[in-house]
This record gives C-alpha cells, sequence and structure tokens, in this order.
C-alpha cells in the first residue's frame, strides 16, 4: 500500500486522511504547519462594504463570531465549493462559489465592483496577486486579517517513529510554507532513507515553486488548485 504524507494543519489533515484512505492509500499525518487565531475589532468593517471575498476557510472559522454576524448579511464571494460550504454554515445566506483560482476570483469581482468595498477576511500569510489585482481595477479592499499560518517544527526522532524507520512514496503539499519546510525536512541526513525515493506533488505552481528541488527532487504540480486534481496525480494504489 503506498504509504502518502499529509502536510496541511488540521482539520484539512483528518479529511485528506479519510479521502486517501477510502480510495485504497496509507496516509500518514505530519502537518508542517499551523493556524492561530489573530484578534479582530468587529468595529473596523467599512459602512459602505459592498461584499465580502473569501480565499480560504481558515478566515472564516478564526473569524469572531460578531465579525461574522456584522458581514453575514453581505454577500459572499468564495474561491471554490469547499470555502462556500463553510462560508454558508457560519451563516453567509448568499453565497457565489468561483472554480477555486483566486486570481480568477479577483477579475471577477474587479468587473462587479469597480470603486466599490469589498472586505477580505484572510490571513496574515497570503500571496499579494489576489488583492493587488483588485486595487489595480479600483476596488477598494479592506483585508481582515483573521489567523496567521506558523511552522510547527518536527525534530528527526519523532519523524524515524512516526514513519516506523520505513520510506515515504509520497508527498502532498498544500502551502509555500509547509513546501519549503518539507525541502528542508528531506534533505536531512538522518531522513535521507525515509525520502530517498518519495515523490512531491503540490497544488499549485505557486506551491511548487516553494520547493527547492536543487536536491534532484521532482515535484509535479496539479492541473487546477483543488484537492481531486492533486490526488489524481498520485500512482494508482497497489
Amino acid at each position: 500500500m503506498l504509504r502518502v504524507l499529509v502536510t496541511r494543519p488540521e482539520p484539512g489533515a483528518s479529511r485528506t486522511a479519510r479521502r486517501l484512505q477510502d480510495t485504497g492509500f496509507q496516509p500518514v499525518l505530519l502537518p508542517l504547519t499551523e493556524t492561530a487565531t489573530l484578534p479582530v475589532d468587529a468595529g473596523l468593517i467599512p459602512d459602505d462594504a459592498v461584499a465580502v471575498a473569501v480565499t480560504s476557510a481558515n478566515a472564516l472559522r478564526h473569524a469572531p463570531r460578531e465579525v461574522i454576524a456584522a458581514l453575514a448579511a453581505l454577500p459572499c464571494h468564495a474561491v471554490g465549493a469547499r470555502t462556500g460550504e463553510a462560508a454558508r454554515k457560519m451563516g453567509f445566506s448568499s453565497v457565489v462559489e468561483g472554480a477555486g483560482d483566486a486570481e480568477a476570483l479577483a477579475d471577477s469581482l474587479a468587473t462587479a465592483f469597480p470603486g466599490k468595498a469589498i472586505v477580505y477576511p484572510c490571513g496574515r500569510v497570503r500571496f499579494p496577486l489576489f488583492e493587488q489585482r483588485l486595487e489595480a481595477a479600483g476596488v477598494l479592499v479592506h483585508a481582515m486579517e483573521t489567523y496567521d499560518t506558523l511552522p510547527v517544527r518536527h525534530s528527526d526522532g519523532t519523524i524515524l517513529a512516526l514513519m516506523s524507520g520505513r520510506p515515504v512514496d509520497a508527498v502532498l503539499l498544500y502551502s509555500a510554507k509547509a513546501a519549503a519546510a518539507m525541502q528542508v525536512l528531506a534533505t536531512r541526513p538522518a531522513l535521507q532513507g525515509v525520502f530517498e525515493k518519495t515523490r512531491f506533488f503540490a497544488l499549485s505552481a505557486r506551491i511548487a515553486a516553494a520547493f527547492d528541488d536543487s536536491g534532484g527532487k521532482a515535484i509535479r504540480v496539479a492541473e487546477e488548485p483543488d484537492e481531486g486534481a492533486l490526488l489524481a496525480l498520485l500512482p494508482a494504489p497497489r
């Protein structure tokens, strides 16, 4: 059975593990990042905001209840189905789902709301192009940082014990920060045997770029930035 290392944080890690098990893989959970809630003042929400944009379900999960209550009446434009589902569960009544591409969502919002103000619940660590595209089109983006992404460090001994000394067949990378951390782990002398023949799979080209392949580690990129496309890259279970 192929062993697949899942590097994303909870709660997504366990969800991915179940999906892998259901399709015949052996998941191993090793989150390389974790999310931490940041303080947010609901009073900072602009009165003239006409919509909410969300590119990460974590941004909603970490938002205070009073912030969600203040935003829930506005139309919510979610990057994809998973984020849209999270928005509905949090109480948003009007949710528009994109195809999973943040840049495409930015282009859509730029067309719909030129000169208007939107609220963008987001993480402290994020890719700037989304906001840059909107601001270039004259959309007033009020970024509301609800969470931070922090590294999780693991000792060689912890990883070797988790792997039971056996090699990993594949690694799934969901963020640039995790990809950079994984590249360091893969080159640790004590872990050479674990990752010597491992294949690496990234959710997007930006994430793959954070994985320095100078050590000869090949990496493949999902055709679309969603988990289904990422898992489709895995070799068939044996």
